[in-house]
């Protein structure tokens, strides 16, 4: 293993080559705001909200997928990142139709928590107030296409931990949404093995299960990295 010294908001801190930029500071108990970002699952950068400062470049970059690198200085905290990523959660709560009130995960939210820690109070764009649907066709679990923030990590669990791949994303720009086979209501899918991964993974309330009402449903991600753990160390294979 190959070390690498860089720089996270002034500490000086020693990571493995290969490591992203994220995993050296949450290592290193520096807290970076993430909401696709999901341990023991690849990472795409989708959400943004990682976006740090890396000395040298003008250009703000993902966290998650930034790997690290000898001499590398980067700022996580200042008054242009807190800018962007508050925006984005505008952008985020104004996209779907967030009612934290009424909805499942209230108290239990990632989006949310991230709107709570960021001080957001308001959102300053014009809401889009989209038509769509809830999915109850599942006999165990529930799709509601309001809350969701296409994070993706429903379709990665359940392509690449579960190894199904049922559920992909369909349409472009805000007609974007997250389907089950070729686009058919879920309960139909013939790939779906009714695992519930993609609920656990899930960091709003967009997907659940059936019967939770208002502020109960409450996502254990100790499940998904216990299975990811025990297949990289092959700890099932006699």
């Amino acid at each position: 293993m190959v070390a690498k010294v860089l720089t996270i908001d002034g500490q000086e801190i020693t990571a493995i080559e290969g490591q992203t930029v994220l995993e050296a500071a949450r290592e290193a108990g520096i807290a970076i705001p993430t909401l696709c970002h999901l341990n023991g699952v690849a990472d795409v950068g989708a959400c943004r909200l990682c976006l740090v400062e890396i000395a040298g470049s003008n250009k703000l970059q993902p966290a998650c997928v930034t790997r690290v690198a000898e001499g590398l200085v980067v700022t996580t905290r200042s008054e242009r990142l807190q800018s962007y990523r508050r925006m984005i959660l505008e952008l985020l709560f104004a996209e779907r139709n967030h009612v934290c009130a009424v909805c499942v995960s209230n108290g239990h939210c990632e989006l949310q928590r991230l709107a709570m820690d960021l001080g957001m109070d308001h959102v300053r764009f014009a809401y889009q107030f989209p038509k769509l649907e809830v999915d109850l066709t599942h006999r165990l679990f529930g799709m509601d296409h309001n809350r969701c923030v296409l994070c993706g990590r429903c379709v990665r669990v359940c392509w690449y931990v579960e190894g199904a791949g049922t559920k992909n994303f369909a349409g472009r720009g805000a007609g974007s949404h997250i389907i089950n086979d070729l686009n058919q209501p879920w309960g139909d899918s013939l790939t779906c093995t009714a695992c519930g991964k993609c609920v656990q993974a899930c960091p709003t309330g967009a997907l659940f299960t059936k019967g939770a009402t208002v502020a109960e449903m409450e996502k254990d991600r100790g499940k998904l990295e216990f299975i990811v753990t025990a297949r990289e160390k092959k700890q099932w294979l006699v």
